[in-house]
């Protein structure tokens, strides 16, 4: 069976590709990164989608990325809960889906991976400059210069299906390969008592996506 490594943080998008990679037929090899971000609690998510999709195997990766900073999601700084700037927004992660794909790339070389998939997406989401198909194209040649399996000619492919697809087209495809949407979490800035706040940028797509797909009840 081909084997893939899924990034997986739990939530709405690569909780989709997961199930994706499962009905083409894929063994899984789920990857979650616990870089030190203040909704730690998606990793708990992440777990339910393995468990979910019963994958080959979940690795959580400890890379603390709060040693750096420079982003709402890591540092001391305020999550943006009316964003209309156009500008990238402060919830960025330096570098974030770099430092994500170079780990993926790493275990997909081990255990025989020549496909990773991420949940990357360029319509509802914040601009953030790791998710466009050009940098996408240009890690996978990265991948495939720098790599023992690249100069192999195992040829590493960078998948990410939901590249175009709008949150509501994404919920729909994931509703229609049987994913249930409640084992995933989205909030940026949970609340203290543990739910999600409902105001920063990715509870709005998350409530606008299902909105838009005809689930007009549904709670972040």
């Amino acid at each position: 069976m081909k084997k893939a490594v899924i990034l997986s943080s739990g939530g709405i998008d690569s909780t989709t590709v997961m199930a994706i990679a499962k009905v083409e037929n894929y063994e899984l090899y789920s990857l979650t990164l616990d870089y030190g971000q203040r909704h730690k609690i998606e990793i708990e998510s992440a777990k339910k989608a393995a468990d979910f999709f019963c994958v080959k195997e979940h690795k959580i990766i400890v890379i603390g990325l709060g040693g750096i900073g420079g982003s709402a999601l890591t540092d001391n700084i305020d999550v943006p809960t009316n964003n209309t700037s156009t500008k990238i927004p402060v919830t960025y992660v330096p570098a974030r889906n770099t430092i994500f794909l170079s780990i993926a790339l790493a275990w997909a070389e081990v255990v025989g991976a020549n496909d990773i998939f991420i949940g990357a997406n360029t319509v509802d989401y914040s601009g953030y400059p790791d998710c466009r198909p050009e940098y996408l194209k240009a890690f996978e040649k990265l991948a495939n210069l720098g790599t023992k399996a690249g100069i192999k000619g195992e040829k590493v492919k960078i998948h990410a299906p939901l590249l175009k697809m709008s949150k509501a087209e994404i919920i729909k495809k994931g509703s229609d390969l049987g994913i249930d949407y409640s084992i995933t979490w989205s909030c940026y800035n949970p609340r203290s008592d543990g739910k999600a706040c409902g105001k920063c940028d990715s509870c709005k797509f998350r409530l606008k996506g299902f909105r838009e797909a005809g689930y007009e009840k549904t709670n972040v």
